[in-house]
């Protein structure tokens, strides 16, 4: 078994044990996405007015729009075989980078916790158990194993959630059609802008918060790994797999009232017969401990980031990863177990939340990456304090915050919403905001400073 446990942590990948294909990427991807939260996300939008034609476009439109951001983190991945977040020690300094660790913790705990809500529900009904937390205990230590296993056991599992989730999810669609006029529900109600702009907002922030691991999983493939290959292998796998999710999300939310009560069990209704219904629970299983696992992994991973960052340790052992994971876990199940019953309304905003924090990140990341250093880091200065990229770097902190704050007036939020937003009749556009005014700040200001030496 000890073999079996990845090595690899905060530390370079070397070219020795590089190896696979960017194709490993598109299946763990699209299987991460074909899960029960991504339709729960298509649904929001129809949830709150939009009609199921405009949701599905915009969901789709934002899915594309923040898949190109994604993926164009992944593509960095190959290049410097190095988690995500650690690499962003070049833009904020390696003690200032550890400012948006914090919130990238908080968004998997968050992510985790949400999603093994619903995890939890499907274990129960294939257990055919009533205690809510009998399903979340078993899906937290399902997960445990397989993201302490790292690297090989998540792409495995990210091939099989692939497999099972087409077969589950077309047989869903197909019960759909059968059961529902769904001509009907496209089109039933007049365009609105105002909802029109959420659905791509959810399409948009659902991809965009990936961005802080998503090179986390390609940094094993080969460093000749072309850029354009990783990039389309990750963006068509996130992008259809969450495309196809929330479509079904949007149309099952438009057919009834059913699975706003009850997401996991109306989907295992929608199966029909209760060994077609077990098999659908096991699909919703298997996706969301898919994704469950990047959430994991990626957080032990943003953690050992953080205590790394004033230990100055460029390497971090399989037990203390393990540690971490085993506790971030634990966290989130805790979260879990006492979670708001109000699901669908904190969902959302959660998800618009989070788009606030990272939009500006992924701006300062990829600016710098692309634009600013050319592709060139220094990658033992990444763990140095005292190295060229220093503590912190005011630069990227300030447009970072400049960028959150900008933001502000556009917030459509339970609980404010800005005056822009208000003179907009309710539209949230500040994730474009955040990116715009984020990497004009940041490119403008940071391109006098000597770029990154070749490594």
């Amino acid at each position: 078994m000890a073999e079996a446990i990845e090595r690899r942590s905060i530390d370079v990948v070397p070219a020795a044990e590089r190896h696979g294909t960017p194709v490993s990427q598109f299946t763990l991807w699209f299987g991460a996405n074909m899960q029960v939260t991504a339709v729960v996300d298509g649904a929001l939008a129809v949830v709150f007015g939009a009609d199921a034609l405009w949701a599905i476009v915009g969901l789709l439109i934002g899915n594309v729009l923040g898949g190109i951001v994604m993926a164009l983190h992944a593509a960095q991945g190959p290049r410097l075989g190095l988690p995500q977040m650690i690499s962003s020690r070049a833009q904020f300094g390696v003690y200032g980078a550890v400012v948006p660790l914090v919130l990238v913790v908080i968004m998997y705990l968050g992510f985790a916790a949400t999603g093994t809500v619903l995890a939890g529900q499907a274990v129960n009904k294939i257990l055919h158990v009533d205690t809510a937390a009998v399903g979340i205990i078993v899906f937290g230590v399902l997960t445990a194993v397989i993201a302490t296993l790292g690297y090989r056991w998540i792409h495995l599992l990210g091939r099989v959630a692939t497999v099972l989730g087409i077969l589950g999810f077309t047989y869903l669609g197909i019960r759909l059609l059968i059961t529902a006029d769904v001509g009907a529900l496209l089109g039933a109600k007049p365009f609105d802008v105002v909802t029109f702009l959420l659905a791509i907002s959810l399409g948009a922030g659902w991809q965009l918060t990936f961005g802080p691991y998503v090179a986390d999983y390609s940094r094993y493939l080969p460093a000749d790994t072309p850029e354009r290959t990783t990039f389309l292998a990750t963006f068509l796998g996130s992008v259809i797999g969450s495309q196809w999710s929330m479509t079904l999300g949007a149309l099952v939310a438009a057919s009834g009232a059913g699975f706003l009560a009850n997401q996991v069990g109306y989907l295992g209704d929608l199966a029909g017969p209760a060994g077609v219904a077990l098999l659908i629970y096991l699909v919703i299983v298997v996706g969301k401990l898919a994704v469950n696992c990047l959430n994991a992994y990626g957080g032990s991973m943003t953690l050992l980031t953080t205590v790394s960052a004033f230990s100055r340790a460029t390497r971090i052992g399989p037990a203390a990863r393990a540690a971490y994971t085993s506790c971030f876990l634990l966290v989130s199940v805790l979260v879990a177990i006492f979670a708001s019953a109000d699901f669908l309304d904190n969902f959302k905003n959660f998800v618009l939340v989070l788009l606030m924090v990272f939009t500006p990140w992924s701006a300062i990341n990829l600016i710098d990456y692309y634009l600013i250093s050319r592709e060139r880091v220094d990658v033992p200065a990444l763990y140095d304090p005292d190295g060229r990229y220093g503590r912190w770097n005011a630069v990227a902190l300030i447009s970072y915050a400049v960028g959150i704050a900008a933001q502000i007036p556009f917030l459509a939020q339970k609980l404010y919403t800005g005056p822009i937003t208000e003179a907009l009749g309710g539209a949230d556009i500040s994730w474009l905001i955040g990116l715009a005014v984020t990497a004009a700040i940041y490119y403008l200001w940071s391109r006098r400073t000597p770029a990154p030496i070749d490594t």
